[in-house]
């Protein structure tokens, strides 16, 4: 072999080393799993939020529907973000590779929700107080995750706004504060400063809910006066700072 051949031979084998090592560089870095990133996403999103609702065993499934086009490889972190979460049917997620080279697309995920929720132990008849008796547990289908509780106690003491079949899952939609004060009552008006408590008989010219302010007419002076609910047929001249009060109060008029 003459002395050109030799030099040939190994720059023909150099450049072969070179090619192989560039080949093995790109393969070291794993192309982005798009529908995988962006499920763990979507998943991470929904255990967020049904835990801020308190709900009890969630469970997840997921089907994410995506560009049909093959996705580059990113050599930096891949930027997941969320476009519409309103409908667990129709999640958007928008995955972004940035830098010379990336890319943006756009996915939807498609989510079917499960959770232990509260539902009616029986058939309840709208505006009753609700027992810890009245409520049960059950696994459910959820449709929106804010449209469901998570524990009975969240619903007892509270009225349903309308009847309930037994198994029927308890909404927060139909539930509310149950009326203390009906118009026509009598009432205690109760004046307190410090250790000092006074109590005067009135009569309740409108109903109300604990925290909600209404008219009240004091029977011995005739008075009329706005005063805020605290208990059943309890309430308080209205400016009066309370320990009883847990709500905001609010006008009737």
């Amino acid at each position: 072999m003459t002395q050109n051949s030799v030099l040939a031979w190994a720059a023909r084998a150099l450049v072969g080393v070179g090619a192989s090592a560039c080949l093995a560089a790109v393969a070291a870095t794993p192309p982005i799993e798009g529908a995988a990133q962006i499920e763990s996403a979507a998943r991470q999103l929904l255990a967020e939020q049904a835990a801020l609702k308190g709900l009890v065993e969630p469970t997840f499934e997921l089907s994410v529907v995506g560009s049909p086009q093959a996705l580059a490889p990113c050599r930096q972190p891949v930027v997941i973000e969320p476009l519409d979460t309103r409908s667990l049917s129709r999640l958007r997620f928008s995955a972004t590779c940035a830098g010379e080279g990336g890319w943006q697309r756009d996915w939807t995920v498609r989510a079917e929700v499960s959770a232990r929720v509260v539902v009616a132990a029986t058939d309840l008849p709208p505006n009753r107080v609700l027992a810890d008796a009245d409520l049960g547990s059950e696994r459910r289908k959820l449709f929106d995750m804010s449209d469901a509780l998570g524990a009975p106690q969240a619903a007892v003491g509270l009225v349903s706004n309308r009847s309930l079949r037994s198994g029927q899952v308890v909404s927060p939609r139909f539930l509310s504060q149950p009326v203390l004060v009906r118009r026509g009552d009598g009432v205690n008006i109760t004046v307190r400063s410090g250790p000092i408590e006074v109590n005067m008989a009135g009569e309740a010219l409108e109903a109300g809910r604990r925290g909600e302010l209404l008219r009240v007419r004091n029977s011995s002076t005739g008075k009329v006066i706005r005063a805020r609910v605290l208990d059943v047929g309890v309430v308080e001249p209205e400016g009066m700072a309370s320990s009883s009060s847990s709500q905001s109060p609010q006008s009737r008029d």
